[in-house]
């Protein structure tokens, strides 16, 4: 039976956030899952889950969460950036690109700048 403690899910998104760093995002994304579960609302876990995905080469389920972030947050500029490098990274350029500038255009980070490319 799981469990719906919200202190075990807060250990659990903690945790998560350890895998991750650790480079284990299969082990973080397990964590995540009960999370969200319980707390389907929580974009955070969301967006780290997504993260997640990214990292252990899970595109397609990288995408479908960033794009629910954007749909809760669309002013979330690290999650169009996370949704750009994923399409990029499947090699749908054309639309990491749009993602790119508009992460930029909403938080002009150094790095958002550099692949938003607006001089191409």
């Amino acid at each position: 039976m799981p469990d719906n403690n919200p202190e075990t899910h807060v250990i659990d998104y903690r945790a998560a956030e350890q895998l991750l760093a650790a480079r284990d995002p299969r082990g973080a994304v397990k964590l995540l899952d009960s999370v969200i579960a319980a707390h389907p609302e929580n974009t955070a876990a969301r967006l780290l889950r997504a993260r997640a995905f990214f990292a252990a080469a899970q595109l397609r389920p990288a995408e479908l969460e960033f794009e629910l972030v954007l749909e809760r947050e669309p002013d979330n500029a690290f999650a169009h950036f996370g949704l750009a490098r994923t399409l990029e990274r499947a090699g749908r350029h054309q639309h990491a690109k749009r993602h790119f500038r508009l992460a930029a255009a909403l938080d002009p980070k150094p790095e958002y700048l550099e692949a938003a490319r607006f001089d191409t």
